[in-house]
């Protein structure tokens, strides 16, 4: 069933490491768009320096899966999409509808995070995984399904996400505010329960270790147009307030006057800020990629 699921979508965009590879993101597009598509848009913005995020870190390996087509019952049409979404101003509407779909393309990428481990000896702390809109939805929901089903078991290099949303937020709402010693196996119940459809994860909430819970310390970055009319900046704080309470490191950004009608990244500061979160972790983040103005 696995590789059935993951033959359907197209193969993934990929601009190579110009030299070494140290690094891997992987960034999902948006409804309607397709890998090759998002990495042209996102490459010929600029830092505030003039350059691509790629001229910045020709270590890195990119990598644009592309979703496949769908029926649109929004739209009437096939259209590129990770998942169902019946309203464009409410995309937790009908929710049920969506399940199947978010289940597919999670698999997918689940399956393309541990390919790029693999090119990286196993070092997941060295890929980063996001998206824009549908995109970061569907990278937001790969992470908590990978860690609530243990194929994400240690920290990524982080989670980056912009202008979406976080689909079915009623699942961790009753989470405790605080994390406890059974968090992990309640994330591990609550997806098992909604990602394979049934109460598979039988087992008590015992107690998971400091191991266990280094996962959560995946840093998370999160911007969102104020101005945004496809995706209200109201969703994109719902997700912050959400995942604030299940990750140890969480970093909010909004903004005003980014291209499409604000449902874009804002250009330069939203890549100056992009860059800052992710080459950090190669401990050269320098001050003067950052503006936070």
């Amino acid at each position: 069933m696995h590789s059935e699921t993951v033959m359907q979508f197209p193969t993934s965009h990929i601009h190579p490491p110009q030299g070494p590879h140290t690094h891997t993101v992987i960034l999902l597009h948006g409804r309607g768009s397709d890998g090759p598509e998002f990495a042209e848009e996102f490459f010929s913005c600029t830092t505030s320096n003039s350059q691509s995020l790629a001229w910045h870190l020709p270590t890195y390996r990119w990598v644009f899966p592309t979703s496949r087509e769908r029926w649109s019952a929004t739209f009437q049409e096939e259209m590129c999409s990770w998942f169902e979404a019946c309203s464009v101003d409410d995309p937790h509407e009908r929710q049920e509808l969506q399940k199947d779909g978010l289940r597919e393309s999670v698999l997918r990428i689940l399956s393309i995070l541990e390919t790029e481990a693999g090119l990286l000896s196993g070092q997941l702390d060295k890929i980063y995984l996001g998206g824009i809109s549908q995109g970061m939805a569907t990278a937001l929901w790969t992470f908590l399904a990978g860690v609530g089903t243990g194929r994400i078991q240690t920290p990524l290099a982080g989670l980056l996400g912009f202008c979406g949303w976080l689909p079915f937020p009623q699942l961790l709402e009753n989470l405790p505010e605080t994390p406890d010693e059974s968090y992990i196996p309640r994330i591990q119940r609550l997806v098992s329960e909604f990602f394979l459809g049934e109460s598979s994860y039988h087992g008590p909430l015992q107690a998971n270790s400091p191991t266990d819970m280094l996962v959560l310390s995946t840093p998370l970055f999160l911007a969102h147009g104020a101005d945004d009319v496809w995706v209200s900046v109201d969703l994109g704080r719902q997700a912050f307030r959400i995942l604030q309470k299940v990750m140890v490191h969480v970093e909010w950004k909004e903004f005003n006057g980014a291209d499409n009608d604000g449902h874009w990244i804002k250009e330069p500061d939203g890549f100056d800020w992009v860059l800052e979160f992710l080459d950090s972790s190669l401990g050269v983040g320098s001050s003067s990629h950052h503006n936070s103005s």
